[in-house]
This record gives C-alpha cells, sequence and structure tokens, in this order.
C-alpha cells in the first residue's frame, strides 16, 4: 500500500526540483525527505528516482504516480469534507495564511464574525509572503491562505490547490508629487525584499515604462514604504490596501497596474464545512467591513457550495 504522506513528499519534488528544497519547505530535514522517497520507491516496486550525483530526476513511473497522487490526495481531502458535514457544529482548528495588509484590513473584521458564529472553532493565523502559501497549504500547515498576482508577475499553477476571485486593486505611484510613471525614470526607488512579489511587480512595472528603477531601500511594511516617501527618500509602487492611510506629503497617482487576490485552499477541501466558513467570512468582510479611501472592489460574494 502507498503511504499518502510519500506521495506528497513525491510531488512536492516533482514541482521543486531538489530534496534540498522539498525539505526547506516542508520543515524536513533532506535526509529524512530521501529516506521517505526511499520508502515509496520499495512500496511502489519500482525505480521513481534516478540519481546522478547530488541531482535527482523522476522517473515516468514516478510521473504516473503523481498524476494518480493528484486524484487519491483530492478525493482524500473531499471524504474528509463530506464526513464533516454530518457535524451539527463546528468543532476544530482553522489555520488561515495572509499577507501583512490583509491581516490588518480583512482578516481581523473575517475572524470576529468566525468567532462570533462558531466559538468552539480554534483559529490560527500565520502571516507570510503569499509566494510561501502554496507549500504551506499542501503540507497542512493551512487550510486556506490569500494568495496573489500582478499584472507583470502572473501566478504559476500550482498542483493540489483550487482558488477562487477575492479581490482586484489598483497599484498607485506613491511621490511627492503626482507625475507620470515614465517621470520618475532618474528617481531613487523603494521597493519590497528581493525575491518578493512586491519587488518584482515594482522592477518589471518600470522596465514596461521604458526604464530600470534605481532601488535604494527595501522594505515590505507599505506603512514604512509611504513614512519614507513621506520623508522624501524615494518614489514606490503601493497597493490599494497598502495606501489607506497616506502621509499628508504624498501623492498617489493611479497606474493601470492591478493585484488580484485569491483564495486558495487544498483541492477537494473546499466544500469542508470549517474551510467554507472562512471563505463566506473572508467575502463578507472585503464586502462589507471595508470603507477605504480610494475605494476597494471586491468580487462578488460566492456560496462555498457554487
Amino acid at each position: 500500500m502507498l503511504d499518502v504522506r510519500r506521495l506528497r513528499l513525491l510531488r512536492e519534488l516533482a514541482r521543486r526540483g531538489t530534496i534540498a528544497a522539498v525539505a526547506n519547505a516542508l520543515s524536513y530535514t533532506p535526509s529524512a525527505v530521501s529516506q521517505q522517497l526511499a520508502a515509496l520507491e520499495r512500496e511502489a516496486g519500482v525505480p521513481l528516482l534516478e540519481r546522478t550525483g547530488r541531482s535527482v530526476i523522476l522517473t515516468p513511473a514516478a510521473a504516473r504516480l503523481i498524476e494518480h497522487a493528484d486524484t487519491i490526495l483530492a478525493v482524500l481531502e473531499q471524504a474528509t469534507a463530506e464526513l464533516a458535514t454530518a457535524r451539527t457544529e463546528l468543532i476544530g482548528t482553522l489555520r488561515i495564511g495572509a499577507f501583512p495588509t490583509a491581516v490588518h484590513a480583512i482578516l481581523s473584521p473575517a475572524l470576529v464574525g468566525l468567532s462570533r458564529d462558531h466559538p468552539r472553532l480554534e483559529l490560527f493565523v500565520t502571516e507570510l509572503d503569499p509566494a510561501n502559501a502554496p507549500a504551506a497549504l499542501r503540507a497542512h500547515d493551512l487550510d486556506i491562505a490569500l494568495v496573489q498576482e500582478y499584472d507583470y508577475v502572473p501566478r504559476e499553477p500550482e498542483t493540489g490547490l483550487d482558488t477562487e476571485e477575492f479581490l482586484t486593486e489598483t497599484i498607485y505611484l506613491a511621490a511627492l508629487s503626482s507625475e507620470p510613471l515614465t517621470a520618475h525614470r532618474h528617481s531613487t526607488w523603494i521597493a519590497g525584499t528581493p525575491g518578493t512579489l512586491c519587488h518584482i511587480m515594482t522592477v518589471r512595472a518600470c522596465q514596461a515604462a521604458g526604464f530600470t528603477p534605481h532601488i535604494r531601500h527595501h522594505a515590505d511594511d507599505f506603512g514604512t514604504v509611504l513614512a519614507l516617501v513621506a520623508a522624501g527618500q524615494g518614489v514606490a509602487l503601493v497597493p490599494e490596501l497598502g495606501a489607506r492611510s497616506v502621509p499628508d506629503p504624498v501623492r498617489l497617482t493611479p497606474l493601470a497596474t492591478r493585484r488580484r487576490t485569491h483564495l486558495a485552499y487544498r483541492r477537494g477541501h473546499g466544500d469542508h464545512p470549517i474551510v467554507a466558513a472562512a471563505r463566506l467570512a473572508l467575502h463578507a468582510a472585503v464586502t462589507q467591513s471595508l470603507s477605504p479611501t480610494p475605494p476597494l472592489r471586491p468580487r462578488p460574494v460566492r456560496s462555498p457550495t457554487d
């Protein structure tokens, strides 16, 4: 019998390419991952990995097994969800992952509603970069998460996950004057930590305007970013959720660029009563609880059974 947990490791290896990357993403040691994959090979009865020095290559048999693994894992999630519908009250844990601005503006009111409507539900929040959310979902460290993409930084397809549209935001140029983006080709720029979606978006948006930004400061908190802009330390690109409190000297110029946020959860797990409650609460928080300036444009609320 094939071990489901080992199938998950094989699927992550197919996506990440190296045992070290799988170990880092799932908080294992590389030796533990290697041991589990070797055990899976013994269970399968056929070679799954070809080892060349320190690298491994998936065999054709492994590729076929991964196709089945996606189906098997989704069916198990769906079976768990169907069993949970027999309960008359939501009892258990709900682990939500969100990026910092969403924690303040969206997640807080959603948690209030969930605690009120389902008092026996244990809520756990993890603040993380959206790029790290898919691995956390597949590792069962999270049940639902907010993931992002920008016009210039599209999301890569993720195996084993379902997503739904949640929120679309305008991106603003934050500066001390109301000039277009092209006027700042020689300006000093403020951007997120290299490797984050915000940093990549800033570089690509500027390159699309015909120049590469000279980035001097790196900050991931948009309050800090706007404070640096107000202090005359440079200009920056800020999404609507990050522009809810703007210092007086700062001017926001809307761009055609958009940031899109999606809700993500494991395939087959979206109709689990706990995840379904989280989906509704998050949509309600966006639709009913926010009244920022400039206005947000929430996506229509969709029932978990749609």
